[in-house]
């Protein structure tokens, strides 16, 4: 992922910061709890697709 794009991507739905967990690839919203999938070092930055964060995991 490259990290002058990861400067400039802002979650879709609140337009806050998003962190990057390499180890899972995905971009993590924290205010929204939502994990944006990256395939072939392409975010894919729709609510769909998105992922969920349950409660009790660590963001």
């Amino acid at each position: 992922m490259d990290n002058k794009l990861l400067e400039i991507l802002v979650c879709p739905l609140c337009k806050g910061p998003l962190h990057y967990k390499k180890a899972v690839l995905e971009l993590i919203c924290k205010p929204c709890r939502l994990a944006f999938p990256v395939r072939d070092d392409i975010p894919v930055m729709l609510e769909d697709e998105a992922r969920r964060l349950p409660g009790e995991e660590e963001v």
